[in-house]
């Protein structure tokens, strides 16, 4: 399939692809992606995550530990350097959750791809070989707008971003934002969902201050009504392996994200 080709099939799928990006690091990225698509899970809805970090973060608190093959580095690989890659031999199934994992190999494919032709296109044209039906792929990016990230925005329809409440994650959605505009050169379907506010504290004054400059100076794109409060069952759910809501569903985590998943969905017009 050439890439003209691939991501036409692409854009005429009903899946909707949400890549969770920032710029900065410990943001919640991970936990939001995992989350997230755990609560669309319960919702009824059929996931695909996609661990696109090289510190493979997404994959471990899934409990793909062994550095299986294949993966997303050898999907890119093979379609970078002419062979159509199969996205359904590297599909992991975790938790009622499909994955495919990532592995420290991961981190060469930003040099590996820099020479190929169309490389910001890779993962749309691997995208476009799901072999069933999808209602949501959920890709967990690095913290930092690289070609894997590029990969990721140009393949997505929407972009959800992960803040923690407090204001150096506050400048990496600010730095991040400055290179929308050039990423929608490349995909102008991409909208920002918005910010969701992780470890929130509504009892810190720096917390609504956090929030009220992310209205006002990220380019008027709205802030989750749910927030991710501080948690230890968020953190001890992926030690084991699971998702919070099958490690502990009383959990305010699982309440938070069970609150992200129905207001995530009004957004995306599928409530």
């Amino acid at each position: 399939m050439c890439l003209e080709q691939g991501v036409a099939v692409l854009a005429r799928a009903t899946v909707k692809i949400i890549a969770i990006a920032i710029q900065k690091g410990g943001a919640g990225k991970t936990t939001t992606a995992l989350n997230l698509a755990a609560g669309l899970r319960d919702a009824g809805r059929k996931c695909l995550l996609i661990d696109l970090d090289p510190q493979a973060s997404l994959s471990h608190s899934l409990g793909a530990t062994d550095e299986p093959e294949p993966n997303i580095y050898h999907l890119l690989k093979q379609e970078a350097f002419g062979k159509p890659a199969a996205p359904q031999d590297a599909i992991q199934q975790r938790c009622g959750l499909d994955l495919i994992p990532a592995c420290l190999e991961l981190a060469g494919a930003e040099l590996e791809l820099v020479s190929v032709w169309g490389r910001e296109h890779i993962l749309s044209q691997i995208l476009a070989r799901l072999p069933r039906p999808y209602d949501f792929v959920i890709i967990d990016c690095p913290p930092s707008i690289g070609m894997l990230t590029v990969n990721a925005l140009v393949a997505s329809e929407f972009l959800l971003m992960p803040v923690l409440a407090e204001f150096l994650s506050l400048k990496g959605a600010q730095s991040f934002l400055h290179h929308l505009d050039t990423i929608r050169r490349l995909n102008s379907r991409l909208k920002l969902l918005g910010f969701v506010l992780t470890r929130y504290d509504g009892r810190k004054t720096m917390t609504g201050e956090v929030k009220a400059r992310l209205e006002q100076e990220c380019g008027g794109a709205s802030v989750f009504e749910a927030n991710i409060r501080n948690s230890i069952a968020l953190a001890k759910a992926q030690q084991s392996g699971v998702d919070i809501f099958s490690f502990d569903k009383h959990s305010n985590g699982a309440k938070d994200y069970s609150s992200l998943t129905r207001e995530f969905l009004t957004k995306v017009g599928e409530a």
